[in-house]
């Protein structure tokens, strides 16, 4: 078994997927647009939830939205239901990651969110999931299988999520004018930091 072959295999399979995710928001860009303006004029938080591998994403995603300009943290979708959910206010907004949209463990806090009076944005592979049926609004990102030979592996599916959520956060920051100053002072610390601190953008 040639090893580059695999590796080549799985890195085009894996652009592939992005591309398929751009065309499906291309294709609805409407409903685009309206989660970009709901997040850009956001009085309270952008909130991730998912579990397994989408947990693992909406983490990143949060990371990524809250160093850009937009407040944002993750809830495990599973701690919900026992006392997180109290993160949550009528304020915020909260995006719930199911590549499947059957996830039991990802559907079940959705009844209690809209209990408190806050929207929920589902992103899914599937138009006509339990997931996509009962948010608010529904991102579809189609993904035709993972990269693995048993077609199990969350690696399509999670590369697709991540580059379409990075979309939304830059497209909310440049909407937002966030600019390089507001990023410097979201990251003091490492190289990042040193490299702001040079550049006079973070005054010591």
């Amino acid at each position: 078994m040639d090893a580059l072959k695999i590796f080549e295999r799985v890195m085009d399979d894996e652009a592939n997927a992005i591309k398929d995710a751009k065309r499906s928001i291309e294709s609805d860009k409407d409903i685009y647009l309206k989660i970009v303006n709901k997040i850009s004029n956001l009085s309270g938080h952008l909130i991730f939830m998912g579990v397994g591998k989408s947990g693992h994403i909406g983490e990143k995603l949060a990371a990524t939205f809250s160093s850009t300009g937009t407040p944002s943290f993750f809830v495990h979708a599973t701690e919900a239901m026992h006392g997180d959910l109290g993160m949550i206010t009528k304020s915020d907004l909260v995006v719930m990651i199911s590549n499947s949209g059957e996830t039991k463990e990802a559907l079940a806090p959705i009844s209690a969110i809209h209990k408190i009076g806050t929207e929920v944005i589902g992103i899914t592979k599937k138009l006509d999931s339990n997931l996509a049926k009962i948010s608010d609004f529904v991102l579809i990102v189609p993904v035709d299988g993972e990269a693995d030979k048993f077609n199990l592996a969350p690696t399509k599916s999670s590369t697709a999520v991540l580059a379409v959520g990075d979309s939304l956060a830059i497209t909310v920051s440049e909407l937002n004018s966030f600019k390089e100053k507001d990023f410097a002072m979201f990251h003091p610390g490492g190289a990042l930091g040193k490299k702001l601190f040079d550049d006079g953008l973070v005054e010591g």
